[in-house]
Formats: structure tokens, sequence, C-alpha cells
């Protein structure tokens, strides 16, 4: 591919690594990660309540990494409730599947942001061999492609798995009860997706460039050779 080509698509893939590093960071600050309903179902059960009575008793949620609200909804209107994970809830949540998910987030920005620096720097400067040149750019694009991955696996866990929807819903409630009614992750979880996908994007970008991936084996040309000489 022409040298111009080139540079464009090192561009491209910068401006996209830069792009996902700011969406990750302001993702990581938001609250926007699960958004649903609870029940509160030991006040439904006090009053018999039935039909449409029961709305009366599904309050809202939604979280973060950092901080959430959630709107208690037992029979005599919505009582809003901030919280926080650090230090609040830190013994009712896996602590351990929950601050990895934060520091794989930091590496994934972390690593984005140099990923960027690396495509605009052989867009635009003389690349190296080593990790400037094509090996570098596949290895940052793993690497932030695999963080990516690995947070949406492990929040994902925390919130199916590890029921935390319903864990925040009771957490200092003492003899009231509350279940998820429904729970659906939001616009940060998502960005995160995106993310991932354009890293994957990004190597394929370098490969469309014409380099080959770093596990590709180059052709021995020493038998070719070899085989020419005989010819002679």
């Amino acid at each position: 591919m022409p040298a111009p080509q080139k540079k464009i698509l090192f561009c491209a893939a910068g401006v996209l690594s830069l792009a996902c590093a700011l969406g990750a960071a302001a993702a990581v600050g938001t609250q926007l990660w699960v958004k649903g309903t609870v029940f509160c179902k030991t006040g439904a059960l006090l009053v018999n309540a039935t039909g449409p009575e029961l709305g009366k008793f599904i309050g809202e949620i939604r979280y973060g990494l950092f901080y959430g609200e959630r709107v208690r909804q037992c029979g005599l209107g919505g009582r809003p409730l901030q919280f926080s994970f650090f230090p609040d809830l830190l013994r009712i949540i896996p602590a351990s599947i929950h601050i990895s998910v934060i520091l794989f987030c930091t590496v994934l920005i972390i690593f984005a942001l140099v990923g960027a620096g690396f495509f605009m720097f052989n867009a635009f400067g003389s690349p190296y061999e080593t990790l400037h040149g094509p090996m570098g750019l596949y290895l940052w694009s793993f690497i932030s492609c695999s963080c990516g991955c690995l947070i949406m696996i492990l929040f994902s866990s925390e919130v199916k798995i590890h029921h935390l929807s319903e864990k925040i819903a009771n957490f200092k409630e003492g003899s009231f009860t509350f279940k998820t009614h429904s729970e659906q992750f939001a616009n940060s979880f998502w960005v995160i997706l995106v993310c991932s996908l354009v890293h994957f994007l990004n190597a394929l970008l370098i490969r469309f460039a014409g380099f080959q991936f770093p596990f590709a084996k180059a052709k021995d040309t020493g038998t070719m050779t070899g085989a020419a000489d005989l010819m002679y």
C-alpha cells in the first residue's frame, strides 16, 4: 500500500483509539452502567397489594463503578437514596471482582492512549522496528481489546451471577426485603463494548495497511534461492 494511504489508516486508527480512551474515561465516572427497578416485597405483602397497586411498590435503581442512586418505593411515595461503593457497600459486594473491573478500566484507558500515540507516531514519524512499529501496534490494540472484554465479563458476572442490584437494594433495610424486578446495562457499559470493537478494528486496519501479524512466518527465502541456483 502506498505511504499516503498508510498514513491515512494510521491517523484514523489513532483518532479511534483516542476517542475510545476519552469515552472509557467518561464512562468510568458515571452511574450509567446499570439501571433497573426493584420491588418492595415486604411492603406489598403487608397490605396484600394486587394488580395496579403493585406499581406503588416498584422503585428505581441505577449505579456505576463508584456510586449510584435508588428510589425506595414502599407504598408511601418515592424516597431517593444516594450510595457509594467505597466504603459503604464494600462489605456486601464481591469486592475483588469490582476492584478488578476498575483496574482493567484504568489499563484500557492507559493503553488506548498509548496506542493512539504510537499510531500517530507511525503516521507522521519514522517507525522503529521494535515496539514502535507494527508489532507494537498489534500489541497495544490486543491489550486494549482484551481489557474491554474482561471488563464486560467481570461486570456482567458481578451483576447477574452475584445479584449486585439486589444486594444494593437491601443494604441497611432491616425488616424490608427488595427483589430485582428488572435490570439492564446502560450507556457506559456499551461504551466499553464499542471500545473493544474499535481496537479489534484497529488491528484489522494495521493488517490492511500491509503489515503481517507478529506470529506470521516469513517465507523461507534460503530454500527458494538454493532451488534457483540448481537451475543454472
